[in-house]
């Protein structure tokens, strides 16, 4: 499999990202991917926002692709909602992730 590079985007004042990091890890051991390091990329102002293309914290990308991309125009410092079996929350549940991380390294092989 090719090398992943898996980054977790948030800005400071997100209550939601620690959570979101911590299913992530969880989605990574589950799936058996041990040797990959998660990049924090701290989105700190406008600059960040546009270069990034921000869509909100926490945002997981990997390999360069968001794992719930959206159309957008304009970025903003703000939080980002996921719609889960429990209703909206500010991270995705390790399953979501999970899920993501198997059809996003089966498109790599």
């Amino acid at each position: 499999m090719a090398e992943l590079k898996i980054d977790l985007l948030y800005f400071e004042g997100c209550p939601s990202w620690k959570n979101g990091l911590e299913n992530l890890k969880t989605a990574l051991k589950s799936e058996g991917i041990n040797d990959t390091d998660i990049q924090l990329v701290l989105i700190a102002n406008e600059v960040d926002e546009m270069k990034e293309k921000f869509l909100g914290s926490p945002s997981f990308r990997i390999n360069g692709q968001d794992l719930w991309p959206e159309d957008r125009k304009a970025y903003f410092l703000g939080c980002r909602v996921y719609l889960t079996e429990e209703g909206m929350k500010g991270f995705p549940t390790a399953d979501m992730l999970r899920i993501k991380l198997q059809t996003t390294t089966k498109r790599q092989k």
